[in-house]
């Protein structure tokens, strides 16, 4: 029963019926809608909270979820460096939507993780320097991003301060030697990890998108691994891409 209850309020959010922010029928009210006992009302409404579809704010009720979703583009890390004199792309982007973005950052010298140091190619023992972000959008964290780089390339560098870099560290690195002529892009989904729900405030039930990107030098040198952590319920991926024109005669 209490999936039916579930499965109808869901409908009424999906058409519209109930809009975001609208408050839904309080527990009492199920009920006596619907006949049943308190635990299979609430059942139901953990159920849509559990989906994202719905927010407890107690003891005011229930409430649906505003959704406004961020559009993630991998490739935009490709474009011309700085957006602005005073803001990064991410603030910039964002800001220009009228939304309120800002970041935390930290920077630490750590050994690197399995999958980090496999990446990199690193000897036992190798340190990085990582970069460790979360953005921001209206109060509310959107998602993570750190960036891993091997210690001695960025020892010296901007690199190392807890602070934006408006040119981007790619552009450091370049300017280091490290140009990154291209790169691999990995894309996971899969349920996050204790550390990722505590430093996104992520609800129940929530999986994440996990794009890793592995840049390599002209030589095929790996320089950087940048690890985001996604959100399913507050991003969209999207890649642009263009036809390459067949070679003559081909």
């Amino acid at each position: 029963m209490y999936q039916q209850i579930a499965d109808a309020l869901r409908e009424q959010i999906t058409s519209g019926k109930l809009e975001p922010d609208a408050k839904l029928p309080t527990e009492a009210e199920l009920r006596d809608q619907y006949g049943v006992s308190r635990e299979t009302v609430r059942k139901s409404l953990a159920q849509l909270v559990n989906e994202g579809l719905v927010v407890s704010a107690r003891p005011q009720g229930h409430f649906v979820r505003r959704r406004r979703p961020m559009v993630f583009r991998p490739q935009a890390e490709f474009r011309k460096r700085p957006y602005s004199p005073e803001m990064d792309a991410f603030t910039t982007e964002y800001a220009a939507e009228g939304r309120e973005p800002r970041q935390e950052i930290e920077v630490a010298i750590v050994e690197p993780p399995e999958e980090v140091a496999k990446r990199l190619r690193l000897e036992p023992g190798e340190l990085v320097a990582v970069r460790k972000r979360v953005r921001y959008l209206d109060g509310e964290p959107f998602n993570i991003n750190d960036s891993y780089f091997p210690l001695a390339l960025v020892r010296d560098s901007e690199i190392m301060r807890p602070e934006d870099i408006a040119r981007g560290a790619n552009q450091v690195l370049a300017e280091l030697g490290y140009r990154q002529e291209r790169a691999l892009d990995e894309l996971y989904v899969r349920m996050p990890t204790p550390e990722q729900v505590h430093r996104l405030d992520l609800g129940p039930g929530t999986p994440v998108g996990i794009h890793v990107v592995t840049g390599h030098t002209a030589e095929g040198k790996p320089v950087r691994v940048a690890v985001t952590v996604l959100p399913g319920d507050r991003h969209v991926i999207s890649y642009e891409r263009q036809r390459e024109e067949p070679n003559e005669g081909a």
